[in-house]
């Protein structure tokens, strides 16, 4: 199907060197541009970020430091980036929370001004989640094959939830999934130790609110603010008053506990 345009519509993704927007840097950039008669053009280039990219980033994109060696950075290649999108539209997956704010960021830190105002976005994963939900009562009908009654109150939505759960147990029973290793495995099994691992909130967030994660090292770090994936018990021997800041704040009862505990065990060593 050819695409209905007015103007020409660049579909683009990029890797980086995290996913905060305003601290890490592009490393990587494809667009793909479609013109009006719907003919093709598309360019790829690879960015020196100007700053180290963390090894775990760099296994889940294959980008490493000794890739980008000799790379232009983007005040370099910036230029190059506007003149191929031109007056163009935008287009991603995700890319309204993710690839255009980083993507314009990074050009406004190169001195270039790049203007929104006339340009459409267009993020394929909002038409995904529109057209396909992925909420109980979708969920109900593809595995239970039929509509649920008496959505939101919570009877229906619990017994909703156990029936899903047994569908999914029968549908996925033999299912083979390959890991980033090529490895074949089977996520799904009749084993809830197992299952527990396919939702990995406890195993990644220390608190539940997701303020505390665990590092590489096992160790508990911020997840927000200027100390982000700083050690907590780092920050809190060289800046005491964060602890108390924090019990303070508007932070979730929970955290706080953990903070706390975290807190206790410092004193007793």
């Amino acid at each position: 199907m050819n695409l209905n345009l007015t103007k020409p519509i660049v579909f683009f993704d990029l890797e980086a060197t995290g996913l905060t927007i305003g601290l890490d840097r592009i490393v990587e950039i494809c667009m793909l541009k479609v013109s009006v008669d719907n003919s093709t053009e598309i360019r790829t280039w690879k960015i020196n970020p100007e700053m180290p990219i963390p090894e775990k980033v760099s296994k889940l994109h294959g980008i490493y430091d000794k890739d980008i060696v000799g790379c232009p950075t983007m005040k370099d290649i910036g230029p190059q980036i506007m003149q191929f999108i031109g007056n163009a539209d935008l287009a991603g997956y995700n890319s309204n929370k993710f690839d255009v704010p980083m993507l314009v960021e990074e050009l406004l830190r190169a001195e270039l001004d790049f203007d929104l105002k006339n340009r459409k976005l267009v993020d394929v994963q909002n038409i995904f989640h529109v057209m396909e939900p992925r909420n109980l009562t979708a969920a109900y009908k593809f595995y239970c094959g039929k509509p649920l009654e008496n959505a939101h109150t919570a009877e229906a939505d619990t017994t909703a939830t156990f029936e899903i759960f047994k569908a999914q147990l029968e549908r996925y029973e033999n299912t083979e999934l390959v890991d980033d290793k090529g490895v074949a495995y089977k996520p799904v099994v009749n084993n809830i130790a197992k299952l527990s691992e396919i939702s990995p909130m406890k195993n990644k967030f220390v608190d539940l609110a997701g303020r505390l994660t665990y590092n590489e090292k096992g160790q508990e770090v911020f997840n927000f603010g200027k100390h982000k994936d700083k050690p907590v018990v780092e920050i809190f021997e060289k800046e005491p008053s964060y602890y108390n800041w924090m019990m303070n704040g508007d932070f979730p009862l929970y955290t706080k506990r953990i903070l706390t505990q975290i807190r206790l065990g410092m004193l007793k060593k």
